[in-house]
């Protein structure tokens, strides 16, 4: 076989390609890996319970289209958040993030308090 007809087999760009093995030691995907904090949701909400110690229950309410009918709705849902000084009382519009979880059912922590009750 001549140098060309070997080149032409389909072997030259298997070269090229970078395995599994070699990918998780390059510094570039480990640095990928290890920056992920900066995708974590951030909800808007407000406070409907501050009862619990350190805790808050935030209520965000989202709205959106009908996918078949097009009329507006809306649903809520409650989130259990770490409030570590306490500050937020009810009626409060907050904004919360994702976090590790916190305990069996905090999962969120408060970012930051928007607006305070009149």
């Amino acid at each position: 076989m001549s140098e060309e007809a070997k080149s032409d087999n389909g072997m030259e760009h298997l070269q090229d390609t970078v395995s599994p093995a070699d990918s998780a030691e390059s510094p570039s995907v480990e640095m990928a890996v290890s920056n992920d904090r900066g995708h974590r949701k951030v909800r808007t909400g407000v406070v409907i319970g501050d009862g619990a110690d350190k805790t808050i229950t935030v209520m965000v309410e989202r709205r959106f289209s009908h996918p078949l009918y097009g009329k507006g709705v809306k649903r809520s849902k409650r989130y259990h958040v770490h409030d570590e000084s306490n500050a937020c009382r009810v009626g409060d519009t907050v904004r919360i993030v994702e976090t590790r979880p916190l305990s069996k059912t905090k999962r969120w922590r408060l970012l930051e308090t928007l607006g305070r009750k009149a």
